[in-house]
């Protein structure tokens, strides 16, 4: 089903004007109308840029999904087809003269394994244009094990990894840092970890752009197992799993605590806080509901539970502003006979 899109009138004023442009542009011959097979001679974005200028008519041979474009050719009036990637591309046929079709690059059109080509179809013929469409900019979901070290190999896992390369990602006092690739796909790449890059976030970026990792490496304290814990457990004895394997928000398992009426537990580490801001967490219940959390005996801070998963950075300065954290206390608070709940991601954020 062909999808229509609908225009604000400073889009179409653009694209009105992108057409005027190049008829103006054109002699007497190139703006007769056509009656032989169509050609194609161009393709240049149309429309605004984010700031408000218009958009330069410069020739491109790479075009962004949900972005318009101007083909410039001629021959174009009896139009029928427009496909980008042999993707049937929806058109307004008043957006096309006999030299200019104004057409947005649908945000489904194939990019992958594709054919790099831009079809016109018209009732005199078919003009083709090598063209390639450029994948989404890619979006970085996870990545297992966060406390990754030399050598590991590594799991990230989002969408859109065309051709990706891998980076340690680069800080204020820092350059990137190739990663070596060792397998991809569009939503999964293996890589192997280079030496020093504790404390460093990865990137994955192909040719649209960049997408990085919100946590850095070794910064875990749960990523499938509880990574430095001393001491501890939950006050009842019973309801803990750190090796659940049913839901996970990050990697393949998560912590699961079957929580009695106001049940909860201590447990004890040694961290030092100088390179953190805030402490993160990813939660999920079998119910709606709340979870007390403190550090070191403190105030509590109140977790919402919902019933899908909720990543949440919880600054420092809203549980007392430790200097090292000692302990970590959860209790179920939802007065309402327990809950069970899925803790994941658990871990802290760097200044």
């Amino acid at each position: 089903m062909k999808n229509i899109k609908i225009v604000s009138l400073a889009a179409c004023m653009a694209w009105m004007l992108s057409l005027m442009l190049f008829s103006s542009c054109s002699n007497d011959e190139s703006t007769a109308v056509s009656s032989g097979p169509p050609t194609i001679e161009s393709v240049s974005p149309s429309g605004y840029n984010l700031d408000g200028t218009m958009k330069p008519l410069t020739p491109v041979t790479l075009v962004d999904p949900k972005n318009y474009y101007v083909i410039h050719g001629k021959g174009f009036l009896s139009t029928t087809k427009v496909y980008f990637n042999d993707f049937d591309t929806y058109f307004k046929p008043v957006f096309v003269t006999d030299t200019d079709i104004v057409i947005l690059v649908d945000e489904d059109t194939p990019y992958a394994n594709a054919s790099n080509k831009l079809k016109v179809v018209t009732k005199n013929g078919t003009a083709e244009f090598d063209l390639t469409v450029a994948p989404p900019v890619p979006t970085f979901s996870s990545y297992n094990l966060i406390n990754a070290v030399e050598g590991d190999q590594v799991i990230i896992k989002g969408k859109y990894f065309l051709n990706p390369i891998v980076t340690l990602a680069k800080t204020a006092t820092q350059p990137a840092v190739p990663v070596t690739v060792i397998s991809s796909t569009l939503e999964q790449i293996v890589v192997k970890i280079p030496a020093n890059a504790n404390m460093r976030n990865l990137a994955v970026t192909n040719i649209s752009g960049t997408a990085t990792s919100l946590e850095a490496i070794g910064t875990a304290l749960y990523d499938d197992k509880l990574y430095g814990m001393q001491w501890g457990g939950p006050w009842a004895g019973k309801g803990v799993n750190f090796d659940f394997g049913g839901d996970a928000y990050q990697g393949d398992k998560s912590w699961q605590w079957v929580f009695s009426a106001w049940d909860g537990g201590n447990w004890g580490f040694d961290f030092d806080m100088a390179p953190y801001k805030a402490l993160r967490v990813a939660v999920k219940g079998a119910k709606n509901g709340q979870v007390n959390f403190s550090v070191n005996g403190g105030a509590n801070y109140v977790i919402p539970v919902t019933t899908t998963w909720v990543y949440m950075e919880i600054p420092l300065s809203a549980l007392g502003n430790p200097a090292r954290v000692t302990m970590l206390t959860f209790q179920e608070s939802n007065n309402d006979g327990g809950n069970t709940v899925l803790f994941d991601d658990l871990g802290f954020v760097l200044k």
